[in-house]
């Protein structure tokens, strides 16, 4: 059972890093691996607090040599500790270490609920970040102390931190703050995972250590493909949730040396396990590369078969059904127009279809399925979707192939605008103008403005700076990054310090008015 338990996690680090520098995370089978994987970090605390109970007296003996075994993990140092230094746990049995563990947990998780946000809310008032990081980490250094007073790892307490500081308002600071260092400090567990393979070991029982990787791989694979097809994952999401998180994890380094520390299992089997959860977290890279080139290839050609036929046409055509295409469309149909929405999220469309929306499935940036939605008698085009490139490149198409066609595009930014007004779209809506803009009136209103002032100075302020955009845009190109326009910097410069004036003078007449 215990080393069912060790074998069973998947590695946190390796799998929410390589998913987000590839871009994956938000697919599905991404979704589907983050989920798993914050369960599992979360199902580490019963483990630990079931290791004590399996403990086999006779391997008491041979738990002081947990240190050697496992040199390369930090947090082999615990058994050591808690022979020799300050224990709450010394001496107990497996029940009573268990409850006393419990209840440590506890304490750490409903004591952080209720003081962690007073705590900070009274740093945050000194405005000094030095002293609000220097309070971050005095929490995470303390919970971490106590768990290793109570036998269990300071890796575990860390990660109780950070459960902990997440409750509080100031997790976004927080996560900011340490940022920077999370990069090289990944890459220093990494070293260490490297450094402490014992090679001797490794070279003389080879083939069982080797063998014994590839089936926990394979292993895990089959179960994870299994519940892929359980829970109606699809094509390559199904595979990238088998691959991704078919390794061992960091989390099973802790739970060997706390199963050789409460002589759970013999050192010469927890000097096996750490190679097989090493090599197995060495190959991770490799499976991400037979998924990108490989698996993935695969499924985006069969994708394309698959993809839904177009038994409609409608003079209006949607791309994309999330927060944006989907309230637009409500629009549309609550005032007697049909539309036709392709999108390509899967499991948006599965959801649309339970409330009885009528969504297609592909890729809209497709011509061949765009002449199949009949883009050429559609007087409509709404652009959607959420992937900046792929919106440009399907109004860019949609111009270019279709001038009769009103093409209506979404923008993710200002700069965004410029590229879709130099791709010749002239209807573009930026997605959190609109909203800015009304926060920008009730801002006013806030401050004691009559409402009809602030609507009248939010309106003057909308019209201002669409009239500065389209100024400025001829000097915007899109084959030049923005900050190394120099005729685009100084328009913007040159444009500003006249619009800011004028404005500010309308504003003023606007509020002297009765």
């Amino acid at each position: 059972m215990a080393i069912g338990l060790v074998l069973s996690l998947s590695s946190t680090a390796i799998v929410l890093q390589t998913l987000g520098e590839k871009g994956l995370i938000k697919s599905d089978g991404g979704q589907a691996g983050f989920s798993v994987l914050l369960f599992q970090d979360v199902a580490v605390i019963p483990m630990l607090a079931l290791i004590p109970l399996l403990a086999i007296p006779e391997l008491a003996d041979l738990s002081h040599t947990v240190a050697e075994s496992a040199s390369h993990v930090a947090e082999a140092a615990d058994a050591d500790h808690a022979e020799g230094g300050m224990s709450l746990v010394a001496g107990l049995n497996g029940w009573s270490t268990a409850l006393v563990t419990i209840a440590a947990i506890a304490t750490v998780i409903l004591g952080g609920s209720y003081l962690t946000r007073p705590i900070f809310r009274f740093i945050a008032t000194a405005q000094l970040r030095e002293l609000f990081i220097a309070t971050a980490l005095m929490m995470v250094v303390g919970i971490a102390l106590l768990m290793t007073l109570v036998g269990l790892s300071p890796a575990l307490g860390t990660f109780l931190a950070g459960v902990v500081l997440a409750n509080s308002e100031y997790r976004h600071e927080l996560e900011a703050d340490i940022e920077p260092f999370k990069g090289l400090l990944l890459g220093l567990f990494f070293i260490t995972v490297g450094a402490g393979i014992n090679f001797g070991l490794l070279g003389d029982d080879f083939v069982i250590i080797a063998g014994l990787t590839i089936v926990l791989i394979t292993l895990k694979m089959a179960v994870l493909y299994t519940f892929g097809v359980i829970f109606k994952l699809r094509g390559s999401d199904r595979w990238l949730l088998t691959v991704s998180l078919a390794q061992a994890g960091e989390f099973g380094f802790v739970l060997i040396s706390f199963t050789v520390a409460n002589s759970v299992i013999p050192t010469a089997v927890a000097d096996q396990l750490l190679l097989i959860v090493a090599l197995s977290m060495l190959l991770t890279p490799l499976l991400f590369i037979l998924y990108d080139r490989v698996i993935a290839p695969r499924y985006i050609a069969q994708q394309e078969r698959e993809e839904d036929s177009i038994d409609e046409s409608n003079q209006i055509i949607i791309a994309g059904s999330g927060r944006v295409g989907g309230l637009v469309d409500r629009m549309l149909r609550v005032s007697g127009y049909s539309s036709t929405v392709i999108d390509f999220n899967s499991a948006q469309i599965d959801m649309l279809k339970k409330f009885d929306r009528r969504t297609y499935f592909g890729d809209a940036t497709r011509p061949d399925l765009l002449h199949a939605a009949g883009i050429g008698e559609a007087k409509l085009l709404v652009v959607a979707i959420d992937d900046k490139e792929q919106i440009t490149e399907l109004v860019r198409y949609a111009v270019r192939q279709y001038p009769n066609l009103h093409v209506l595009a979404r923008a993710v930014d200002r700069h965004h605008v410029y590229d879709l007004w130099a791709a010749g779209c002239r209807d573009v809506v930026r997605e959190t103008f609109d909203s800015s803009v009304r926060m920008g009136r009730s801002a006013f209103q806030a401050l004691g403005i009559d409402s009809s002032k602030a609507l009248k100075m939010a309106e003057a302020f909308t019209a201002t700076d669409r009239e500065v955009m389209v100024k400025v845009a001829d000097a915007y190109d899109p084959e030049i990054p923005a900050m190394e326009n120099e005729l685009y910097i100084s328009r913007v410069i040159e444009v500003r310090n006249i619009w800011e004036v004028d404005l500010a003078n309308e504003l003023k007449d606007i509020l002297a008015k009765p």
